[in-house]
């Protein structure tokens, strides 16, 4: 980590989670940043969703009550193949706020990758944070990776603002 930086001052979240999920499930999005981000640096605060809620709609809002208290300075994220931010897919409100989505068959297939190649052992549905929530942040900052997302970067970037394509809000 780098020592310059005042981790103690940050607050940290993860962006989306299946529903559903054990708490310690590898294809947990939680468990891949505490792995790979959030257990690497002395964070003032890491908050995940957590997969195993019991009432996911309490488990939305006690999410959304925390980001409200620690507004996001920075939002680091990707995208899907069907331009999908979070797991805010097509057609997404592009001012919705952190809740339950269902995830389309775009999404279940390209995540079968995690759930040994058979989308119907994809969660159905996620907790996420809305399009309107990643937009409140001060910064973004999208990367972007393989060939397949090349059809909605170019929304992003040469088209308008569509609610077909959620990365457009940004």
């Amino acid at each position: 980590t780098d020592s310059e930086i005042p981790w103690e001052r940050v607050n940290a979240f993860h962006m989306d989670e299946y529903i559903g999920l054990s708490k310690d499930a590898p294809q947990g999005f939680g468990n891949f940043l505490r792995e790979h981000l959030f257990g690497l640096a002395p964070f003032g605060s890491v908050n995940y969703i957590a997969p195993d809620a019991k009432d996911a709609d309490e488990e939305s809002d006690r999410y959304s009550a925390l980001l409200k208290k620690y507004p996001t300075d920075i939002v680091v994220l990707g995208i899907g193949e069907n331009g999908h931010i979070a797991f805010n897919e097509p057609f997404t409100s592009l001012t919705s706020r952190t809740g339950v989505r269902a995830l389309t068959s775009d999404t279940l297939i390209a995540n079968s990758r995690f759930f040994d190649n058979d989308p119907n052992k994809v969660p159905k549905t996620a907790l996420s944070v809305g399009v309107g929530t990643v937009c409140d942040s001060r910064q973004v900052l999208l990367l972007i990776s393989g060939h397949n997302k090349a059809r909605a970067l170019r929304h992003c970037v040469e088209g308008g603002v569509d609610h077909a394509w959620t990365i457009s809000a940004l």
